[in-house]
């Protein structure tokens, strides 16, 4: 080959690697020039990633700083489907360390459109730890919490639960779940194309939610619930409730229904196991309904407690007949044996003494037919009937008891009132919001303090030589009333089997520490309150009174069943 013709080529040579090196700078500087702002931003999506940082939601407390509700760590694991190479052995990885199902998550792992997607939500820290080791590009975690039930069934209906975004899905978690929810943060994380973090390069700042501390007690709570759910496995009931509260304040220290459920695994719980039937169900009280007339008839001076009637076995009242539980015949009563002797003829006569109008206005006095306003979500306001929608028949029944609804913690907070010397306090079961917002219920006069007195004293009877002597306890006087109710059935009339067995009274009666109020639906066996219901309020108050050192007001009672 000539030397002239080798020169050539290299000349060639040289200038294609000159056109290519041009073609390359010009292309550079075009991209630089033109496209450098979209290509930073793709950039900056690529490696740039917005978490949310939730808000540790605050704790809720008993009375006695016992934790009912707390945020257990937990940590989520995310993905970014476009950074993930190999999405079957990622999805194999997260199976073997979390033990989800590969094959379910496969297809979301998979999906390359998709920018963000949750592997697992609140997954054990450990577990979760353990996978971050692996350093798999396209996974991402962050700490967050899962809500925790540290006392298991014990309150469950009361506290209810948070869902898996830790937002209060029933109960107290729902009816305060602004205070406690806080409010959460994002962080932006810029990455390493390995997927590490360099830097976070935003944030907004997380606010905590705020503790809330209740009323209750969760030592006397769970005695309760365990007195209850003997007393359903003893009488084959269909349920039973219980309220025990604080005359004073109106803070109620037990809030009670069986069977129960564990709030830990609250998605597995039918709804009708899970609501609080204390507050949200209705039932016919029966006789324990019947202070509301005495009560009025004192207070309106019409009689006292000496007065004395001449009845009848049954009493005619428009078209219904009424008469007495045990057949007997004409008694002459005064109006405090008429109460301790549960005489359904004495206190019609009592009330048509009244008169209707009188007797709804007394009814809705002692706050029965709306709401009392306990801080708990669902509370129903019962049935009660206007004065236009009585018949000449109603003035008959409504006073025993029959042709009303009510709720366990409505007759509750009525007891309470003549436990109070008159004075009806709202109940509550918050009793402070955070360090300071205490909780201020609403109060209002019923009763003056003489009648109170005297209605205390017959439903003393009640207990000593009535219908409710399986209510006493040993040492302390105790008051209260039995009830014993047909359940209304389909066809508009009264079942002749299912039957709602109650008592309701406070203890100790001279200075009235407890009111108990017990509800049992549907026993079998036995349907009366004083059967039913009376030893389990005797058994709660026995075991409250002891653990809240209340002294006995009685002492040679106590001596004498020893």
């Amino acid at each position: 080959m000539s030397v002239k013709r080798a020169n050539r080529r290299i000349r060639l040579l040289v200038a294609l690697f000159a056109l290519v090196f041009g073609l390359a700078l010009a292309r550079a500087g075009w991209l630089q020039a033109v496209k450098a702002q979209g290509l930073d931003r793709l950039a900056a999506n690529q490696h740039r990633e917005t978490v949310d940082v939730p808000a540790h939601r605050g704790t809720i407390y008993d009375r006695r700083g016992v934790e009912l509700a707390i945020g257990a760590p937990a940590t989520t694991v995310y993905a970014n489907p476009g950074e993930i190479r190999e999405p079957r052995l990622v999805a194999l990885a997260v199976e073997e360390e979390l033990g989800m199902s590969a094959e379910e998550l496969l297809p979301k792992l998979a999906d390359r459109s998709r920018g963000f997607v949750y592997v697992a939500r609140q997954a054990d820290p450990k577990d979760a730890e353990a996978l971050e080791r692996r350093g798999i590009v396209g996974l991402g975690f962050y700490p967050e919490e899962r809500r925790r039930y540290p006392q298991r069934s014990v309150g469950a209906e009361v506290v209810g639960y948070a869902g898996v975004d830790n937002r209060g899905l029933a109960g107290l978690e729902l009816r305060f779940d602004q205070v406690l929810r806080g409010a959460g943060g994002t962080k932006t994380i810029v990455k390493d194309p390995l997927g590490n973090t360099l830097e976070v390069v935003e944030s907004e700042s997380v606010e905590d939610g705020g503790d809330v501390h209740l009323t209750l007690d969760h030592t006397v709570q769970g005695q309760v619930e365990r007195i209850l759910a003997q007393t359903v496995q003893d009488w084959s009931a269909q349920s039973a409730s219980a309220v025990v509260l604080d005359p004073r304040t109106g803070g109620v220290l037990a809030l009670a229904v069986e069977p129960g459920f564990d709030a830990n695994a609250f998605p597995g719980v039918p709804p009708d196991r899970q609501r609080n039937r204390a507050v949200t169900d209705t039932y016919e009280p029966g006789s324990t309904f019947k202070i509301v007339t005495i009560s009025a008839a004192l207070e309106s001076g019409l009689v006292s407690p000496g007065t004395r009637f001449t009845l009848p076995y049954d009493l005619q009242v428009a078209d219904r007949v009424i008469h007495d539980a045990e057949e007997r015949g004409t008694v002459t009563l005064s109006v405090a044996q008429i109460l301790s002797q549960s005489s359904n003829v004495g206190v019609i006569t009592v009330a048509l003494m009244l008169q209707s109008e009188a007797v709804h206005q007394w009814i809705k006095r002692f706050g029965f037919g709306r709401e009392t306003g306990i801080d708990y979500p669902g509370e129903t306001r019962g049935i009660v009937l206007p004065p236009e929608k009585w018949s000449g028949s109603t003035i008959g029944n409504v006073p025993l008891g029959q042709g009303i609804a009510v709720t366990p913690i409505q007759m509750a907070a009525a007891y309470a009132a003549l436990a109070n010397g008159g004075v009806w306090i709202q109940p509550h079961l918050v009793d402070r919001i955070g360090d300071g917002q205490t909780v201020k219920p609403r109060r209002r006069r019923v009763l003056s303090e003489e009648t109170a007195m005297q209605v205390r004293k017959m439903l003393r009877g009640v207990v000593e030589t009535g219908s409710g002597t399986a209510a006493h306890v040993p040492g302390y006087r105790v008051a209260g009333k039995t009830g014993t109710a047909a359940k209304p059935d389909d066809q508009g009339g009264y079942s002749e089997y299912d039957y709602v067995a109650s008592f309701v009274g406070f203890v100790p009666a001279s200075r009235p520490r407890l009111v108990i109020a017990v509800a049992v639906d549907e026993p079998r066996g036995a349907i009366w309150g004083g059967t039913v219901a009376a030893p389990a309020f005797a058994e709660i108050a026995k075991f409250a009174l002891q653990y809240l050192n209340v002294a006995p007001d009685a002492p040679g009672t106590l001596a004498a069943s020893g």
